[in-house]
């Protein structure tokens, strides 16, 4: 089966994108996942994101992590795929279905793509770090002075100048990337809470930054978004 696909990229973040509007999906095992993200003898990503229709939003979005599990969130994947169907139904804000939310993308300033991620729950807390679902679970460390959890997506602060964060990612299931989407926004949300301040933060990864705006109760995550290259893979 030939498959066509859009390979992207959010700070580094990559994405292979398979569009399953336009053409009809195959089962996508954990095998065929894994051949696929690979980064030698497949196209390579750090995740696989796969579009489906959806009768309440332009498209369903699903995440699978290159080791071949399923993911619930990706907020990088999201403005890629925001944008990506932007194009493909030309209009200027779509909506996209996750496993428990609706959200919004729309077009910033130049290439920039701003998401509406919804809502953020703090669920535990410790002098050390603070546990934040997305609709994923994400623990964000202020200091590594405890063993992080292998079961969630790992944010850690190394440095803090005005409302610019400096973090490191270790994604579950995807190992050390070099920027995640929803794990800025769970920083964003644990900086918050620890300041008890609202405001607009410039969060930088070890492949580029995003802006966290909103709050808790809405986040709005904005960056650049390039597609790399759009091919055929052969399953």
């Amino acid at each position: 089966m030939k498959l066509p696909f859009h390979k992207m990229q959010a700070q580094g973040n990559d994405f292979v994108v398979i569009n399953g509007l336009e053409v009809e999906l195959p089962e996508l095992t954990e095998s065929a996942v894994k051949s696929m993200t690979e980064r030698r003898f497949g196209i390579g990503c750090d995740q696989l994101l796969v579009l489906e229709a959806d009768e309440r939003t332009d498209a369903r979005m699903r995440i699978y992590n290159n080791d071949g599990t399923e993911a619930l969130n990706c907020g990088n994947g999201l403005r890629c795929v925001g944008h990506l169907l932007m194009r493909y139904f030309d209009k200027d804000i779509v909506s996209i279905a996750l496993h428990d939310r609706q959200v919004h993308a729309s077009r910033g300033s130049a290439n920039e793509i701003c998401v509406e991620m919804g809502k953020a729950t703090i669920e535990h807390e410790t002098e050390a770090h603070i546990d934040i679902s997305i609709g994923n679970p994400h623990s964000v460390y202020f200091e590594a002075t405890e063993a992080f959890p292998s079961n969630r997506n790992i944010e850690i602060i190394t440095g803090q100048i005005a409302d610019h964060i400096y973090i490191d990612i270790i994604e579950r299931g995807a190992g050390r990337t070099l920027a995640c989407g929803s794990g800025a926004c769970a920083v964003a949300v644990a900086v918050w809470k620890k300041e008890k301040h609202h405001r607009p933060l410039t969060i930088e990864m070890p492949g580029g930054t995003v802006t966290v705006s909103g709050s808790a109760e809405n986040i709005w995550l904005t960056g650049s978004v390039h597609t790399v290259f759009s091919g055929i893979y052969q399953l």
